[in-house]
């Protein structure tokens, strides 16, 4: 008798570890992780950001030239081993230029896409939580922003304000691109404000500010990450228009807007001036959207249930 139980015991345990293999659920981080990198384009567009985003920050290092003019530099020399991207008419090395241009134009990106997620996901959650005339105020407000083509309202504040350093120029888009952030966090708050969880936490006490913080937002998130990824894209572009029109990162600095603005004249002459920091811009926007997409689709609430 002891055998036989011994026998079933063990039977029952292969059967039961050969089950697990085929049915173990996985993780919801290694599940999104799977989907995105089975999406090619996504998998592409965060090496092609991960290249250029190296580039910028560690080829200033590396590279023995740096973005300031120096004497021993020809003038309006074409590209060549030494300066494979040429030179400018003050004698300086494009290459160096157009890595710190990228650099800068990062950074602007990141930094506006934090704001406008902190900003947007806050504001966009009380919306959404409290509704009523909370609600009407803030969606009244972001309607009326919409309203005005967000580059005429970007022009005037930065001739009012001044952007002349890369940081000036983030603070400025971040305070108005966080609009759309928070039209998408008030969507998802207004389905969740309901849920057993945000009764249960009010029964227990907790603050409509406890409840943004700790439970609407975290909720949110993923249609926030998605957002923050398309929000970098655009600060981008934004900056790059703003430079170009000159009202944005000023000398002795560079961004990749003010390398187009300062090389328009020699589109014909030197067009490796004018095109390269544009194709830049196109990698990374391009790179940028690519991985918001697949954010997306490794995001999708729909698919949470795959298994091995």
């Amino acid at each position: 008798m002891v055998d036989l139980t011994t026998r079933d015991i063990a039977a029952v345990q292969r059967r039961a570890a050969a089950e697990s293999i085929t049915t173990k659920r996985r993780s919801q981080a290694s599940m999104i992780i799977t989907r995105f990198l089975r999406h090619r384009m996504a998998v592409f567009g965060m090496v092609l950001f991960l290249l250029i985003v190296i580039l910028a920050f560690l080829g200033p290092l590396v590279w023995h030239w740096d973005y300031f003019i120096h004497r021993e530099i020809p003038s309006n020399a074409p590209p060549s081993w030494d300066h494979p991207f040429g030179t400018t008419r003050a004698g300086q090395d494009y290459l160096a230029q157009v890595m710190r241009g990228t650099q800068q134009s990062i950074k602007v990106g990141l930094v506006t896409a934090i704001l406008s997620a902190v900003i947007g996901g806050f504001l966009g959650a009380m919306a959404g939580l409290y509704g009523g005339a909370v609600d009407n105020v803030i969606m009244r407000f972001v309607d009326l922003l919409f309203v005005i083509p967000s580059l005429v309202i970007l022009i005037v504040v930065a001739g009012f304000l001044g952007a002349s350093t890369w940081w000036q120029t983030a603070l400025i888009l971040g305070a108005f691109a966080w609009l759309n952030t928070a039209r998408v966090v008030r969507g998802v708050v207004l389905s969740l404000r309901e849920q057993e969880f945000i009764e249960a936490a009010r029964g227990m006490g907790a603050s409509n500010t406890r409840i943004i913080l700790r439970h609407l937002i975290p909720n949110s998130m993923n249609v926030m990450i998605v957002d923050f990824t398309l929000v970098i894209a655009v600060a981008i572009l934004a900056e790059a228009s703003l430079s170009f029109l000159g009202l944005g990162i000023q000398p002795p600095d560079v961004s990749l807007g003010f390398l187009i603005n300062q090389s328009r004249t020699s589109v014909w002459t030197r067009p490796w001036l004018f095109y390269t920091p544009g194709v830049v811009i196109i990698l990374i926007v391009l790179a940028i959207n690519f991985i918001g997409d697949g954010l997306r689709d490794a995001l999708d609430p729909r698919q949470s249930q795959a298994r091995r």
